[in-house]
């Protein structure tokens, strides 16, 4: 309203400035308007989020696990093999030209009987220190002496782990009897559990060849290991091997291939943790034990039969309850640090 007011007294004072000589009047300066609003300025809208990835397909997360797998199995493996090779430089420093002379002394000498000869073999430098160590659990000479083991048999060991009883027969059989090994290739694929294993073994014997120049290796491999010996043994040993056979689903096929490889009375000795009876064995067999009667049953079922058995290596103090199976025991002490003392206390592998 104000600037409509102000606009109709401009008009009415217009004739007025011309009636007079003066200077015209300079028109008088607008009211002030309303104050100026401050500008608001909105903030910029927050960036878009880029959009989501599609959700990966069943077999993308399949994939995906297994290349998860295979890198953690290759770390394992290259840290296993890294720790190999450092303990076998320190092996082959251990032997020394003393101890190849030692060795070779022993594997010639003349023993009156099989005690006297074991006596002194598992006296030998030649054995690894951490092998000796487990003497007292394991009763080397008295479960030899209970299989009925003599220097002039001819022996398979099937599945030798890293040798710990490979270690004691190779000298008893090296002059008058034979030795066999089964191995897993060690020019198999490199990345390979299997191939490892062979090649260790074999570094193993190469370390010490007055003790073990003269075992034989049989390689073996596929759905059931094939021996092709028929009739030529006179005895087969499986120390602490058949819960891994049975986990393998190939027990079975392996019994009736070592039935066939032993002489007419031949011999199969076996060295098992015992779980208690009644135990499903598809169960305990993870855990490093089977049930005695179940093994009983599963070697006379391809031919077998029973001549005895004895309880040298068994102990009361084996609970067989472990977070990990036998292997929380020492020496393999599967939980590392973890309670170690505890575990220490109790009975050995």
């Amino acid at each position: 309203m104000n600037k409509v007011n102000l606009l109709a007294l401009l008009l009415l004072a217009t004739p007025l400035a011309c009636e007079t000589m003066g200077p015209p009047l300079s028109p008088p300066p607008p009211p002030p308007g309303p104050p100026a609003e401050t500008a608001v300025v909105a903030p910029p809208p927050p960036p878009a989020e880029p959009p989501k990835p599609p959700e990966p397909t069943p077999e993308e997360k399949k994939k995906a696990e297994e290349d998860k797998k295979k890198a953690e199995a290759a770390e394992r493996m290259a840290a296993a093999r890294a720790k190999w090779e450092a303990d076998s430089k320190l092996e082959a420093a251990r032997w020394t030209s003393e101890m190849h002379a030692a060795v070779k002394a022993l594997v010639a000498a003349k023993y009156p009987n099989l005690k006297a000869e074991l006596t002194a073999v598992l006296k030998s430098g030649h054995r690894k220190p951490t092998s000796a160590a487990r003497d007292v659990y394991r009763h080397p000479l008295e479960t030899l002496e209970f299989f009925g083991l003599t220097p002039t048999m001819t022996v398979l060991e099937f599945g030798p782990g890293e040798g710990w009883y490979t270690e004691v027969l190779a000298p008893v059989l090296a002059a008058k009897g034979k030795l066999l090994v089964t191995i897993n290739d060690p020019n198999g694929p490199p990345d390979s559990g299997a191939t490892f294993a062979g090649q260790r073994f074999k570094r193993f014997l190469d370390t010490g060849p007055e003790a073990y120049g003269k075992v034989e290796t049989v390689v073996v491999g596929g759905p059931v290991p094939k021996l092709g010996m028929e009739g030529k043994l006179d005895m087969v040993i499986l120390a602490r091997e058949l819960h891994g056979l049975h986990n393998n689903k190939l027990l079975p096929g392996v019994l009736a291939e070592i039935f066939k490889a032993l002489k007419p009375g031949g011999i199969l000795g076996v060295e098992q943790h015992r779980a208690p009876e009644g135990a499903n064995p598809d169960e305990s067999a993870k855990k490093g034990y089977l049930p005695e009667k179940w093994v009983i049953a599963q070697a006379e079922a391809v031919g077998f039969k029973l001549a005895g058995k004895s309880e040298i290596n068994a102990n009361p103090k084996d609970t067989k309850d472990y977070a990990e199976g036998v292997w929380t025991l020492p020496p393999t002490y599967e939980l590392k640090d973890k309670d170690r003392q505890k575990y220490a206390d109790k009975p050995k592998k």
